[in-house]
């Protein structure tokens, strides 16, 4: 079994060629939900529900969220009744919210409606979020603490970054399945996510990090950061606010008492000698996932490294 540990854009496209490599039945992928948060009273799950839409052939390509060719009536509708819109949901994407939000409201956890919905868009892998109980990042800037999703789409990241809080980390457990599918992976991925924020996130779950240093499949980690930069979203900002190096030997720092095999850009070649003084082996390929077959040999470079 596979197991993939992932957050959104980065991860879904790294598993769009995972899943021409293998079959979805052979692969279970952990998410990160603590950027989950309620928009307009509804439960919003970013995370998974990008992973879900990518797989299924729904995501909006262009925006790397979203459903293609999404109407947005219900949101135009919001606002002129003065809600606001810095975080737009199409009108076929809030049924999933609406669809997630009644099912919790009837005592479903989010782990069996992220398995319902998953079956509904016709996918075959397992698809689990990091916890059932709520675990919520905030980034701390000089006003306080926001919440990510805030930081992030609403602020354009503007706020100074000066640490990160997953609140209600210490009391969430693993959703049921997590321990177990890292314990049983023969192989496990850490896909091109942010390592502070999503990566980070279900790394704050009491049980998992210490899962993940004890387990016997091998482990490998595929850099977001590129030449110094990340290739979408805000990870160059939180990896400086943590103090962490900002390139892929930051990455490898942050997995580095787990961490089995890393896989880093062409660009990135003159860091392999740091990030191998870190114990870690190094192997360098294109991970610039532009199109489909690009996914699909990265995806099968990192299986040979686990190899």
């Amino acid at each position: 079994m596979i197991v993939v540990l992932a957050g959104g854009v980065g991860a879904a496209r790294f598993l769009q060629g995972l899943v021409q490599v293998v079959s979805q039945e052979q692969i279970t992928v952990i998410v990160n939900t603590g950027d989950d948060r309620e928009f307009y009273g509804l439960h919003v799950s970013p995370d998974i529900d990008i992973v879900m839409y990518t797989l299924a052939g729904l995501i909006d390509e262009k925006n790397g969220w979203g459903i293609i060719n999404d109407t947005h009536y219900t949101m135009q509708q919001l606002t002129q009744y003065g809600n606001e819109d810095w975080f737009t949901l199409g009108d076929r994407d809030l049924a999933t919210h609406i669809h997630r939000t009644n099912l919790l409201r009837q005592g479903k956890t989010l782990a069996e409606i992220t398995d319902e919905l998953r079956r509904h868009l016709g996918l075959s892998l397992r698809i689990l979020p990091m916890s059932d109980q709520i675990v919520a990042t905030h980034i701390q800037t000089p006003r306080g603490l926001i919440h990510f999703e805030e930081y992030f789409v609403k602020h354009q990241c503007a706020d100074e970054m000066q640490g990160v809080v997953f609140i209600g980390a210490d009391a969430a457990k693993p959703a049921p399945g997590v321990l177990d599918a890292i314990k049983q992976a023969d192989t496990i991925l850490i896909a091109p996510s942010n390592p502070i924020v999503s990566i980070g996130s279900i790394l704050s779950v009491p049980g998992i990090h210490d899962a993940l240093h004890e387990a016997s499949g091998m482990i490998v980690a595929v850099s977001p950061i590129v030449g110094g930069a990340p290739i979408k979203g805000p990870a160059d900002k939180l990896m400086k606010g943590v103090g962490q190096e900002v390139s892929a030997v930051g990455v490898a720092r942050c997995y580095r008492d787990f961490l089995d095999v890393m896989v880093i850009d062409e660009r990135d070649a003159d860091l392999v000698g740091a990030i191998e003084d870190l114990g870690i082996p190094t192997i360098v390929t294109n991970t610039i996932m532009s199109d489909l077959s690009a996914k699909v040999e990265l995806a099968q470079t990192v299986l040979r490294a686990a190899s």
